[in-house]
């Protein structure tokens, strides 16, 4: 079966020798034209081009391909990428998976921290981390554990909007956007500031956004006339978004602090029609020094604080349940000169994290204890240019805690986790290579998989959690074969993940009322009460296969440009059939054309029928086409620039339905829309 899946990345990849010849007369005339110039990816611990990663397979979003990808959350944002999907719960809640995994496995970072907010606890809860005043967003796929903690064993998603400056403007400079789309009757305005005075550089950004019910090409939920249609109910959105920073720059380094504040208000397309009230604080001071010490080339530390926390409301505005998550994550990183060859980076992580869920009339647990967890970690990853080879090795320990409150009657667990990973680049003809990657990462059961007690009125599911969990270890190889020059450039990838102790969310044959189940009588509920699927947190060996595949031609340069892609994944427990919430398998085309002024795209996206169903989930997914298209026009006005753009989104107007999203079978996405915009450059 799995080679079978894979004949949709065989299909690209039989082509790439052919294009690849014919392209091979035209590369020094692509260099010459400064064809897709290297990206620097910040959450490489050595700063490096997107094209020379070996940790992690790379991709970054930036520029006016970031603009015309941007949406409604960062789910929807990165949902066409290489190897990742989306969960799709509406359109305020929409986390990345990554390969087949996420929630607490796909880490969400904010310039490097984590986001600390709780939507990997539940699809329904937004990510805390605006695209749209991103200026890049990067994607790690892979082990990335090493660097940023046992929350990546799947992967990683960097947003970086620079909130703290690290060079000074000579002039002030800044980009605003207004975009309104017909669909859910959207608008949406965005800024962002930077300039200096002396040696102060400074920075301020903020976004809003509002958005109604969406439009829906037939009814909410598959083969049911009677549900709602036209538009999805409960599918609105509300956000404002401020943030603003400082930093002291000098020659020695740069120090500097930025703080922020987030609110959104979003429906849940389900039955209930409930919806979120969100609000985060954020706090956070980082710092660099050069050349710190002799032998060293830079100490760079960060300390983030974020108050988090969000209410859950029944239809009739009536408060249900409230999360809270308050975090302060601190880290140090020590970057030495090359020492016998090897050039390094190795540091200090800590987090202390406390997070309830609590009713919002008893003020007491409502599905998971209030729980303290702290961890800290050290990590090592050193790099060395062997001629054509280019090697990493990298080595991470970690100590997680968790201690939920006393009344609770639960254990404090303890997890020691080691993790550690060695790759290597064989540039084996100019512009060629290949990389394997081995590697071993552990991540610690979080506080919900190991003390959920109760119902969660958004999911219609009453959690259980296990509190006698096992640490999961995930054993990974990777094979990557690239093409990074010319004006035909390339790039496959392999992956094997064998993953011990996968922790999944087994949904139970019945349904009970919360009324009835013992952690209900710990406290009284006054809202009103129905019927929840259990949704047992459970554990068994797994593995998760895949491959990836993209082609592309002249990308950067003027004229005509095409780029063709296919993903596809599989997850598997052992003796227990597949994995839940499972990818399609997607192959699509990039078509483009840039001529002066002038921008514009169409793509072609198809995902195929999903029918390996986990033992507990009953619908098969269907095939869908989805064609979106942008055109672009950008005119300058003496230091200004200005683009025009407009997009249209699913144009074949489709009812998409994504397997990755617990929704599927009750809320579509969206249908045909119409996005018109200005953006502009100072």
């Amino acid at each position: 079966m799995f080679v079978q899946r894979t004949l949709l990345s065989s299909a690209v990849l039989s082509a790439l020798a052919v294009l690849s010849s014919a392209a091979s007369a035209q590369t020094e005339i692509a260099e010459q034209a400064g064809a897709l110039s290297p990206v620097v990816v910040t959450a490489s611990p050595f700063n490096a081009s997107a094209d020379t990663q070996i940790l992690n397979p790379t991709k970054v979003l930036s520029g006016a391909e970031l603009r015309n990808k941007t949406g409604t959350s960062l789910g929807d944002t990165l949902a066409q990428e290489l190897g990742v999907s989306a969960s799709g719960f509406g359109a305020g809640a929409s986390r990345p998976i990554i390969r087949g995994m996420g929630g607490p496995r796909v880490k969400i970072l904010q310039n490097g921290m984590s986001v600390a907010d709780v939507s990997s606890l539940s699809d329904d809860h937004a990510v805390a981390s605006e695209a749209t005043l991103a200026r890049q967003i990067e994607i790690l796929r892979g082990p990335a554990a090493l660097l940023y903690g046992s929350g990546a064993i799947g992967g990683l998603v960097n947003v970086v909007n620079d909130r703290i400056p690290t060079q000074l403007q000579k002039e002030v400079s800044g980009e605003a956007e207004a975009r309104y789309s017909s669909v859910d009757n959207g608008k949406s305005t965005s800024v962002m500031l930077e300039g200096s005075a002396g040696p102060i550089g400074m920075h301020l950004d903020g976004n809003w956004r509002d958005t109604g019910n969406y439009k829906i090409p037939g009814n909410a939920a598959q083969n049911d006339p009677t549900s709602a249609s036209r538009r999805l109910p409960t599918s609105f959105t509300h956000e404002t978004n401020l943030g603003l920073g400082a930093s002291y720059i000098a020659s020695w380094g740069y120090i500097g602090a930025s703080a922020a504040a987030l609110d959104d208000h979003y429906g849940i397309p389900t039955d209930e029609k409930s919806f979120i009230d969100l609000h985060q604080t954020r706090y956070d001071i980082a710092g660099q020094v050069d050349e710190p010490f002799a032998g060293f080339e830079k100490l760079s530390f960060k300390l983030g604080r974020t108050d988090y926390g969000h209410t859950e409301k029944g239809e009739d505005g009536t408060a249900h349940t409230i999360f809270s998550n308050q975090s302060t994550e601190t880290r140090l990183e020590l970057s030495h000169k090359p020492m016998a060859g090897w050039r390094g980076t190795f540091g200090m992580q800590s987090d202390d994290t406390r997070f309830s869920s609590l009713g919002a009339e008893s003020n007491m647990p409502d599905t998971v204890p209030k729980t303290k967890s702290t961890s800290i970690a050290a990590f090592l990853v050193e790099e060395r240019d062997f001629g054509p080879i280019l090697a990493t090795a990298g080595l991470r320990l970690e100590s997680v805690k968790r201690q939920p409150d006393a009344a609770a009657q639960l254990a404090d667990r303890n997890f020691n986790l080691a993790s550690y990973s060695i790759g290597g680049l064989w540039r084996f003809a100019p512009g060629y290579s290949f990389g394997p990657t081995l590697s071993i990462a552990q991540r610690a059961p979080t506080a919900e998989e190991l003390y959920s007690h109760g119902p969660h009125e958004a999911t219609a599911t009453f959690d259980i959690g296990d509190p006698a969990l096992k640490k999961e270890t995930s054993r990974n190889i990777e094979l990557t074969l690239q093409k990074t020059t010319g004006l035909v450039r390339w790039k496959a990838n392999l992956f094997e993940n064998h993953v011990r102790n996968y922790v999944y969310g087994r949904m139970g044959e019945t349904a009970v009322d919360e009324h009835d189940h013992g952690a209900a009588d710990d406290h009284e509920h006054d809202h009103d009460h129905g019927e929840f699927t259990e949704r047992f947190w459970s554990q068994a060996d797994a593995v998760i296969r895949g491959a990836e595949a993209e082609i592309s031609y002249n990308l950067a340069g003027e004229g005509f440009s095409v780029r063709g892609f296919a993903d596809t994944s599989r997850g598997r427990l052992t003796n227990m059939g597949n994995l839940p919430l499972q990818p399609a398998s997607r192959y699509g085309v990039d078509l483009g054309y840039a001529q002066g002024p002038w921008r514009s795209g169409l793509t072609i996206l198809r995902a195929q029928q999903q029918d390996r169903l986990a033992t507990f989930e009953h619908s098969v997914t269907p095939a869908y086409t989805k064609i979106d298209a942008n055109i672009s026009y950008t005119q300058k006005m003496g230091a200004m620039q200005i683009t025009w753009f407009a997009l249209a989104k699913n144009l074949l107007n489709q009812d998409i339905r994504l397997a990755t999203s617990v929704l599927k079978d009750v809320a579509p996405q969206p249908g045909r829309s119409l996005i018109l915009g200005v953006r502009t450059k100072f």
